[in-house]
């Protein structure tokens, strides 16, 4: 991999924008970044069982894009810094924080060791990339409690 970013790296993160600019992605995007926040790994599973429900079809479209991208930076074929930058990858970090807490409990009860590898190393084989992610875990351990207290509250 160059370790300067070029005009197709460039080109290539554009491709990859226009793809979440469309429509039932934005929706699953939306979904994920704004209503989805699993407390567990059963949360996790219980949509990602639930064939032919919305919310499964948004799950496996944006898991499956960081996936796809997350593997062009590890195969060489994207510029690793570029892909860092805030502006693109954010809200991997956001998706991936989400997970996080119980990432390995989600491979063994799948019995899958590859599930959402691509994507931690991606996310965790910078210096940047882990410190980037421990702001996200806090910023989402937050949103956790605000969620938590206010179904509390409405109790």
């Amino acid at each position: 991999m160059a370790k300067k970013a070029t005009p197709t790296d460039a080109q290539l993160i554009m491709q990859l924008y226009d793809l979440r600019r469309e429509a039932e992605m934005r929706k699953a995007r939306q979904w994920w970044m704004n209503e989805f926040f699993p407390q567990s790994a059963n949360d996790f599973l219980k949509v990602a069982s639930a064939f032919g429900m919305q919310e499964n079809a948004w799950l496996r479209q944006v898991s499956g894009y960081w996936g796809i991208v997350t593997s062009f930076v590890l195969a060489g074929v994207l510029n690793e810094e570029l892909f860092l930058q805030p502006g693109f990858s954010g809200e991997l970090f956001v998706m991936y924080a989400k997970l996080h807490p119980f990432v390995k409990e989600l491979r063994e009860k799948l019995d899958d060791p590859e599930f959402f590898l691509n994507v931690e190393k991606a996310v965790t084989r910078t210096k940047w990339g882990r410190n980037r992610l421990q702001f996200m875990i806090k910023r989402i351990d937050m949103m956790r409690q605000k969620i938590a207290a206010a179904k509390a509250a409405s109790r």
